[in-house]
């Protein structure tokens, strides 16, 4: 049986960190408000959410399944740390990944409609134990589509854990399984997490200016 751990909240009015207290690219720092959630702090936040995972879950093989694009970097760091725990402890867990990528932003706005691309190739998680790694929910809807679709295909077991969840009025109301934090009402980017498919090489989280939103848009 799981046990739901309360997650770190970034307040609405986090004034976080100046950008010069980080190392940040240069081409980068026009673009920027400040950094609200440093590198580091993901890292021991991931680690954290690795070892719930594995006590929840350690008794079955795991299908990690990554929704790309934004998810890579947290995907590949949290299954990281599940290796080092399936090394340095007695009960370690199977695992095996597969990929899916979901559409369902233009600029900063989350469209109504969900692109699912390699939707066919998920008759192979029938039956299995599934582990749903995202990187951030904000309405909820994309993943309650995912795992509307999900469900077709009758999986075994299906969790889901992503880095962010965002406060916002647009919420349905979906919480994932395990939640790294849970933040403001403001458009992130770093850590993999982009605007306009930039800003996926920044190490922190940060606050986009509305500056850099009309200067990336598309």
């Amino acid at each position: 049986m799981s046990v739901r751990m309360i997650s770190p909240t970034i307040p609405d009015d986090e004034k976080g960190y100046e950008l010069d207290v980080f190392c940040v690219p240069k081409h980068y720092e026009e673009d920027l408000d400040r950094v609200i959630i440093p590198h580091g702090l993901i890292m021991d936040r991931t680690e954290r959410l690795a070892r719930d995972i594995v006590r929840d879950m350690g008794t079955h093989h795991i299908v990690a399944l990554c929704v790309l694009k934004g998810g890579y970097k947290f995907f590949a760091d949290l299954l990281d740390y599940i290796k080092a725990l399936n090394q340095n402890s007695d009960k370690s867990v199977p695992l095996t990944v597969d990929f899916i990528r979901l559409k369902s932003y233009c600029n900063d706005q989350s469209t109504n409609s969900v692109k699912v691309i390699g939707g066919d190739e998920l008759s192979t998680l029938t039956g299995k134990n599934v582990l749903i790694v995202e990187d951030i929910v904000e309405t909820g809807k994309t993943m309650e589509t995912l795992l509307s679709l999900l469900s077709e295909y009758k999986p075994k077991m299906v969790k889901v854990v992503s880095l962010l969840v965002k406060r916002t009025p647009r919420s349905s109301g979906y919480r994932p399984d395990y939640i790294g934090f849970e933040v403001p009402d403001s458009f992130l980017v770093g850590y993999a997490l982009d605007y306009n498919e930039y800003f996926r090489d920044l190490s922190h989280i940060c606050i986009l200016t509305e500056g850099a939103k009309e200067k990336y848009k598309v």
